[in-house]
């Protein structure tokens, strides 16, 4: 059993016991239940935005702990004030030492979109996700048949929640497309040895139709990196990483926005003359 295995057979033990606690009609008590979402496929298409879902969690398998003690309020504040587009909250405790307290922690300060990031693999996570606050959830392909992605994504379609598909190769892409999800992830995290390579990214670029916004997720650190994404067609990138091996991960992301920033003002310099060459006679 590999580590996304284990992670997905515990998943299905723990939706089970949280089934048996909270059921779906107390979830739907919930304050957030009857809010209209943020549509984070909008925040990432504008123009006067960075693109950057900017990511909190404390640990990682390949990594180990990150930030263990991060403040979920200090940190999702910092981010949207540093220039980013989307927050993005792990909600796994075991595996992610997230929870969902940290989701409405960041909903309870913020007004931009917010992934629910989680192994989605039952119709109770999407109302869960609701009734803490999201307005987005990660369906990721590697997990999960055709089908299921097709009803979990009409479910979440039928709360106002939009949906990120993540894939990692052309074989996951290609059968695992539905017209209930809205965006497509890209995770150029390799599952067998956790190397990454935003080449994954390049290779799907061209594959993924029109109608996705298309997001890079994971290996991202630098300006240049998200400007060459943007030239093949993505809006979306997902950093988290990059940002949280920092003590203070918003001013991580507030550096890498000024260099984003500077970067565009560059590019966007006309180019400089040539200096007229002498002859002689």
């Amino acid at each position: 059993m590999n580590i996304l295995d284990e992670i997905i057979a515990h998943k299905r033990t723990e939706v089970a016991e949280r089934k048996e606690l909270y059921p779906t009609k107390l979830l739907e008590t919930s304050v957030y239940f009857p809010t209209q979402p943020v549509s984070l496929k909008k925040y990432l298409l504008r123009s006067d935005k960075s693109g950057i879902i900017a990511e909190i969690k404390r640990k990682s398998p390949s990594k180990g702990d990150l930030n263990r003690y991060v403040s979920v309020e200090r940190t999702s504040i910092g981010y949207m004030q540093a220039g980013a587009s989307a927050l993005s909250v792990l909600t796994d405790a075991r595996f992610f030492g997230g929870k969902n307290e940290d989701l409405t922690t960041a909903r309870k300060f913020n007004f931009c979109p917010i992934l629910c990031k989680d192994f989605t693999v039952d119709e109770y996570q999407v109302i869960e996700a609701k009734s803490i606050g999201a307005d987005a959830i990660l369906l990721i392909a590697a997990v999960l048949e055709p089908e299921e992605i097709n009803r979990l994504a009409q479910t979440a379609r039928s709360l106002g929640l939009e949906v990120l598909l993540e894939v990692h190769d052309r074989q996951e892409l290609a059968r695992s497309l539905s017209p209930h999800v809205d965006l497509v992830g890209v995770n150029n995290r390799n599952l067998k040895d956790f190397s990454t390579s935003v080449e994954t990214s390049a290779e799907l670029a061209e594959l993924i139709p029109a109608g996705f916004v298309k997001v890079s997720e994971s290996g991202i650190s630098g300006a240049q990196t998200i400007w060459r994404l943007r030239e093949l067609g993505y809006r979306g990138f997902l950093i988290g990483e990059t940002f949280l091996k920092h003590s203070r991960p918003e001013k991580a992301c507030a550096a890498l926005v000024e260099e984003l920033r500077r970067e565009g003002m560059r590019r966007e310099e006309p180019p400089r003359p040539v200096p007229a060459t002498k002859t002689v006679a």
